[in-house]
């Protein structure tokens, strides 16, 4: 109308509305995530026997081991200190643990992050591992850098790429695991190098490789979490001792 000014309303670009309502629900879905528990945040102070140390790429947590380390990449949503008894226990019985944060939380954007962690330490032998996604990107790593590793640790995961049979793979989830897809696993077996073992931790469930709370889905667990990591701790070991003896 005449002598009046009329505010013109600004309106977005519909894919510019679209992009900002993914990157929302994205940060809403990544935002949600299974928070260490009291036991995890006790394990990451040092001891007599393991010294864990912050670093960029996550924690280091330093055993009697001077040859041997684990890159261990976390499962999806999950604080990746929730592994800390796991991998203080890995490191006590002789074998040094690099924790690597990852993300968002999730290991998919985080795949290289090995590289890090072998640019900060140096060992003889390097292993790579991790829980559900984080196992199965630990393995896609894997997968391309056969030649800087000795091996592989799948914990309720599964390769989805080939692994050179120069890599030795060890597999471990527990009986009552009501996450991982049994029928995916048997799949990427064939992906694992030719004498790849794998171990049922019975009673053991998908969460309790970390401390971490129940996991939706999950089975109940018919052993203590501790006695579970115990057992994959020593399963870990004994493999990379029937690696070395090989190599010998």
């Amino acid at each position: 109308m005449k002598g009046k000014n009329r505010k013109k309303s600004r309106r977005w670009p519909i894919p510019v509305l679209v992009i900002a309502l993914l990157i929302a629900a994205f940060l809403i879905y990544t935002g949600r995530y299974y928070r260490a528990g009291d036991v995890a945040r006790s394990m990451l102070e040092s001891d007599e026997t393991v010294l864990v140390t912050r670093t960029d790429y996550g924690w280091l947590f330093d055993g009697p081991s001077e040859g041997d380390a684990l890159i261990f990449y976390p499962g999806a949503k999950v604080e990746e200190t929730a592994y800390a008894p796991l991998l203080h226990a890995v490191a006590e019985a002789g074998m040094d643990a690099c924790l690597v944060k990852m993300p968002f939380r999730l290991a998919i954007f985080g795949v290289n992050g090995a590289d890090r962690v072998m640019a900060a330490h140096d060992y003889d032998r390097w292993y790579i591992g991790g829980h559900s996604l984080g196992g199965a990107m630990a393995a896609s790593y894997a997968s391309g850098h056969a030649s800087r590793l000795a091996g592989v640790v799948l914990l309720a995961a599964y390769s989805q790429k080939p692994l050179d049979d120069r890599l030795s793979a060890i597999t471990i989830y527990g009986s009552e695991d009501g996450i991982l897809n049994r029928k995916r696993l048997a799949e990427g077996a064939r992906n694992l190098p030719e004498g790849h073992r794998e171990y049922v931790i019975q009673g053991g469930n998908h969460a309790q490789f970390g401390d971490y709370g129940r996991q939706r889905g999950d089975g109940e667990a018919a052993i203590p979490a501790e006695e579970q990591q115990r057992r994959t701790a020593e399963l870990i070991l004994e493999a990379a001792s029937t690696d070395a003896g090989a190599s010998n």
